[in-house]
């Protein structure tokens, strides 16, 4: 039986997983000039941090719950929290190009 404070867990560690995702796709967005290699960036690396900070979360400290399969694990650890950190840094932030910023000589 899954007790409440490994749900409060596994939801604090979503929140943690889409964060770390919002952010490193929006530094790709902001350090790379294709539209591409951004993409292409967060779809290779931040599953790697992800899948990372996962076995660290799950097996050091031993938080989360019995998911049944290592593809619903993957699925609710890794990909749910890619695509919601990658959909708020593109829907709902602005664009990098929208920011001004100041000449430094």
């Amino acid at each position: 039986m899954v007790s409440v404070i490994n749900l409060v867990l596994l939801g604090v560690v979503l929140v943690v997983h889409t964060l770390i995702a919002a952010v490193m796709t929006r530094f790709f967005r902001i350090r790379l000039n294709t539209q591409w290699g951004s993409v292409l960036y967060a779809l290779l690396l931040i599953p790697v941090v992800l899948l990372t900070t996962t076995l660290v979360f799950s097996g050091v400290f031993g938080i989360g719950v019995d998911l049944g399969s290592s593809a619903a694990a993957v699925g609710v650890m890794i990909g749910m929290p890619l695509a919601l950190g990658f959909t708020i840094d593109v829907l709902y932030i602005p664009s990098p190009d929208e920011y001004e910023l100041p000449d430094t000589r």
